[in-house]
C-alpha cells in the first residue's frame, strides 16, 4: 500500500488531495501543523509526502529533515503559493525530491514524487528547478567574481560538485 502524508493548513485543499490520491489507491492522512506530523510519525511511516511549505505561520521547510528521519526512502514533494529560488534550493538541499508551485494537479505532484522534471509556474515565470538552480550558480558566481572556491561555500556545495555543474551544457 502507498502510504501519504499530506500537510497543509488549508483544510479544502487537504479535502481535495485526498480523494485525488485514494482514487489512485493511496492510503492517506491529513495534518495541519507540526505537532499533528509529529503524532503520525510517533505510529506511522510514509512514503509520500505532500508539504506546504507555510504552515500558519510556521516552516514547512523545517519538516524535512525529521520526515527524512522516520524513512529515509521518502518522497517529498513541497509545494507553495509563494515560490522562490532562494526556498526551492533550501528544500532541494534538504532532502525534498521536488519543489511545486501552487495549484499543482494531482498528476504533477504523482510525477514529482519520483523525481521528474515538473515545469513550475513561479514568480520567476515558466522555468523548471534546474534552470533556476543555473541562474542561481551564475548569479553567485558574478557576485563573486568568478571564483569557483568562494561560490562554492556561498552555496553550500563541494568546489568539484560546483565545477561538475558549470561543466554541463545549460539546461
Amino acid at each position: 500500500m502507498k502510504t501519504l502524508l499530506l500537510i497543509d493548513d488549508d483544510n479544502d485543499l487537504l479535502t481535495m488531495l485526498k480523494r485525488g490520491f485514494e482514487k489512485r489507491h493511496y492510503s492517506c492522512d491529513l495534518a495541519n501543523n507540526q505537532q499533528e506530523v509529529n503524532n503520525y510519525l510517533k505510529t506511522k511511516k510514509y512514503n509520500y509526502v505532500v508539504l506546504d511549505l507555510n504552515l500558519n505561520g510556521e516552516s514547512g521547510i523545517e519538516l524535512i529533515p525529521h520526515l527524512l528521519n522516520n524513512n529515509s526512502d521518502i518522497s517529498i514533494v513541497v509545494t507553495t503559493g509563494y515560490a522562490s529560488l532562494h526556498t526551492a534550493v533550501e528544500a532541494i538541499k534538504l532532502g525534498a525530491t521536488n519543489y511545486l508551485s501552487k495549484p499543482a494537479s494531482i498528476e504533477d505532484i504523482e510525477s514529482a514524487f519520483s523525481g521528474s522534471r515538473i515545469k513550475t509556474n513561479t514568480t520567476m515565470g515558466q522555468q523548471d528547478l534546474k534552470t533556476k538552480e543555473w541562474e542561481h550558480i551564475q548569479q553567485t558566481l558574478e557576485k563573486n567574481s568568478f571564483n569557483i572556491s568562494e561560490t562554492a561555500k556561498e552555496l553550500g556545495m563541494h568546489r568539484r560538485t560546483l565545477q561538475r555543474k558549470l561543466n554541463k551544457k545549460q539546461y
